[in-house]
């Protein structure tokens, strides 16, 4: 079995970042393989900064291994209006339960604010993740040239009240 799909081995932790980790969000966004190639250009000037952190609830899965505190991925919550507006795993965390551990934090986190659903915007490569994670999809967000120049899967989290 390879690490990229190897199951979680190590306590994962998730907390609510700070600011000192916008530049390691930054460049987990940056780095992203699902952003290679024609992709590339959505992220290229992307900034995670202090000020973004501060402004929504955002929040990382911190592994407990041999990288002691290294961020293995991230999420951020948007209340208003509701929307997961970012989801990202470490490429090389990929496979292990990550996504959906942070998936079943966020709902939890939107449960608790009042939230019944909640808007997501898909990337093309993880439309398959979101159907898995129980998204259900709700239409197309049309391209935004030159930020965005192709059409995107939009999808809603319907949370319930449990």
């Amino acid at each position: 079995m390879s690490s990229r799909t190897a199951p979680i081995s190590q306590p994962i932790t998730i907390r609510r970042a700070v600011a000192r980790d916008a530049k390691r969000l930054t460049r987990l966004v940056r780095g992203s393989g699902a952003y290679q190639g024609k992709y590339a250009a959505a992220v290229a000037g992307y900034r995670v900064g202090p000020d973004y952190i501060e402004a929504h609830r955002a929040f990382v899965a911190v592994g407990a291994d041999e990288h002691e505190g290294r961020i293995l991925g991230f999420y951020s919550l948007v209340l208003a209006p509701p929307e997961l507006d970012l989801l990202f795993v470490a490429d090389e965390a990929q496979g292990r339960g990550i996504g959906r551990l942070l998936v079943a934090h966020m709902r939890s986190e939107a449960r608790a604010a009042g939230l019944d659903r909640l808007k997501v915007v898909s990337h093309l490569p993880a439309e398959d993740f979101y159907h898995r994670v129980g998204a259900v999809r709700t239409g197309t967000a049309l391209a935004n040239p030159p930020a965005v120049p192709w059409d995107r899967p939009e999808f809603e989290f319907r949370i319930s009240s449990e």
